[in-house]
């Protein structure tokens, strides 16, 4: 096969156009050759399991998948009752880049919070968390977050910690949307525990496309086992736990339940969702490549240093005026629309908000500084010519 794309053209518009990091190639490589058991009974994916678990915690499973909408859709599905809502952001990607599958194919509802930042706050959860016990409306069920946020800003772990409190004295379970996890440990100087397991996080999608990897994701359930009891005959979701009662282990006394029976649904849910790949060692091993060693906290570190050099370079310009903070490799801003038009020309970046002018500049594990220079000199050049 020829080559049929510019290896020299560059762009800002996604950390999804960048290609496979090498580290990756060479994982898929060693796992190539021979037979191995189908559908994840290989020896990749149960070395996956004692990765996953050094980075989580011991009872830590993983359950790898393609893309990062079956792993939001499944997490989901797994956690939530037929009759479950999902209390996000408005600007989480579930609501605004997965075509309405959470809905579709979960079968469940969302409700949505608007937010200046991209991060939800306890007040802000209990916009739409309520109405337990009406029959007539979806009932909250859990709470779903993303970090980093699509506005490419950092939850504190300390912040996290209050949404899960906040959730699970309501009996509700949090979800973490993780597809950019990495960059949010690079932004945070933490490791992954400290902000998901440590943090009280339920379940989190794990993200490696954005990271390197040609695909693959994983469906992550955390070890402390407090997902809310679903109990529609008794006192459901929503009602506030006594010490006493939590403690209790009654069932529908809102006593928690062990996170083993959201593992036993995953598989069945994973296949009837079409994400289990029958040759699963392949996308094991890529999320092997990325966590045994440094790889995803190199990779991220690196993309949020262009970001920031990125801002940097732009920081003050006449015609430019960033609207978020710059925590991880996004970084958004407002210019005018020829401006962005005519550098659209020389680097592909998406609209955010078209109505107000934003625009959101990516950046991605192979973006060089070099790259960012010269994104950096052509704005200023049309800045210039207005």
């Amino acid at each position: 096969m020829n080559r049929l794309h510019d290896t020299e053209r560059r762009g800002f518009a996604s950390d999804n156009y960048a290609g496979v990091h090498p580290e990756v190639l060479t994982a898929l490589s060693e796992a190539n050759g021979g037979h191995t058991i189908a559908y994840g009974e290989d020896p990749y994916t149960e070395a996956l399991q004692t990765v996953l678990r050094r980075h989580f915690g011991e009872g830590t499973t993983g359950f790898p998948v393609f893309n990062g909408t079956g792993a939001n859709v499944l997490s989901l599905q797994a956690l939530l009752p037929p009759w479950g809502a999902v209390v996000c952001a408005e600007t989480a990607h579930i609501n605004t880049d997965e075509n309405a599958a959470p809905e579709r194919v979960a079968g469940l509802k969302l409700l949505t919070v608007p937010t200046p930042d991209g991060k939800l706050t306890p007040e802000l959860i209990d916009r739409q968390a309520w109405g337990w016990g009406d029959e007539h409306r979806a009932q909250p069920a859990a709470v779903s977050i993303t970090q980093t946020t699509e506005l490419g800003t950092a939850y504190t772990a300390q912040e996290i910690r209050a949404i899960a409190d906040h959730a699970h004295a309501r009996r509700m379970a949090l979800h973490l949307d993780g597809a950019r996890l990495a960059n949010a440990a690079a932004s945070l100087d933490l490791p992954l525990r400290a902000f998901t397991t440590d943090a009280g996080v339920d379940v989190l999608s794990f993200g490696g496309t954005k990271n390197g990897l040609m695909m693959g994701e994983a469906v992550v359930v955390l070890p402390q086992g407090h997902l809310p009891a679903a109990d529609p005959a008794g006192a459901g979701a929503g009602t506030p736990l006594s010490p006493d009662a939590a403690a209790s282990g009654v069932p529908g006394a809102g006593a928690p339940i062990a996170s083993a029976t959201v593992r036993s649904a995953l598989p069945y849910l994973r296949k009837m969702n079409m994400q289990l790949a029958s040759k699963l060692r392949f996308v094991s091993a890529q999320l092997l490549a990325l966590l045994e060693g440094d790889l995803w906290l190199r990779s991220a570190r690196h993309a949020n240093a262009m970001a920031q050099r990125l801002a940097e370079g732009v920081q003050g310009l006449d015609g430019v005026r960033l609207t978020q903070q710059v925590q991880s490799n996004a970084v958004f801003a407002v210019l005018d629309r020829g401006v962005a038009d005519a550098l659209r020309q020389r680097f592909r970046f998406y609209d955010w908000n078209p109505a107000t002018g934003e625009v959101r500049w990516m950046c991605a594990w192979d973006t060089t500084e070099a790259d960012v220079d010269a994104f950096v000199a052509a704005l200023k050049e049309l800045l210039a010519a207005r």
